[in-house]
């Protein structure tokens, strides 16, 4: 039985889903060069990111990790043709920070604490992106990042039991791609060469 929580959660899914096909399409037409280190390890930390957050609780706001995941890795795998860059210390660094999420879900047994530490990591690695969107706007899918806001916030009306586990990765991916939205669509160009 379809319930409206699993109907939002759903059409959350689906648009995050499609604002990577947006992604990808600006991938594939040479607007936009992917990491490919940065997408491979967001890969790993994506996928160990969704892992703990379903054992958090989560059940029809998962849709939204599950299209993350599955267009993160489609980003990556084009990135090996239309990307650019190697491994950095800060991609191994992600990817080491990734694998300390799962030993200490082991060991606290702590689906959660994987998740906080992921969600934490993915912040990091978001600041580049968010410090690009304010400097050079027009390197990035504004329309990408709306979708992707957008989603976030349709997956608020898919949660179901309203627990900490359940509410930090919409909260935490709203605020993200909210804010490198808002710097797309109202760039701050005038402020853009002090900082330079």
């Amino acid at each position: 039985m379809f319930t409206i929580t699993y109907i939002f959660g759903v059409v959350a899914g689906i648009i995050s889903f499609g604002a990577y096909i947006v992604y990808i399409i600006s991938i594939l037409k040479g607007e936009t060069k992917p990491s490919r280190a940065t997408w491979w390890i967001l890969t790993i930390v994506g996928s160990v990111t969704g892992i703990s957050y379903y054992f958090s609780g989560a059940v029809d706001t998962i849709w939204v990790p599950v299209a993350d995941v599955f267009g993160i890795f489609i980003v990556a795998i084009l990135s090996i043709k239309y990307g650019e860059g190697g491994l950095n210390p800060f991609d191994i660094t992600c990817f080491f920070v990734s694998m300390t999420g799962l030993v200490l879900w082991y060991i606290f047994k702590s689906p959660v604490i994987a998740l906080i530490l992921n969600l934490s990591m993915d912040f990091v690695g978001m600041l580049p992106t968010i410090k690009k969107s304010y400097l050079e706007p027009t390197g990035e899918s504004g329309f990408s990042w709306l979708l992707t806001f957008i989603g976030n916030v349709l997956n608020f009306g898919a949660i179901g039991s309203a627990t900490f586990g359940v509410l930090i990765y919409p909260i935490y991916m709203s605020i993200t791609s909210g804010s490198v939205a808002t710097l797309l669509y109202f760039p701050k160009t005038r402020f853009s060469k002090k900082i330079k």
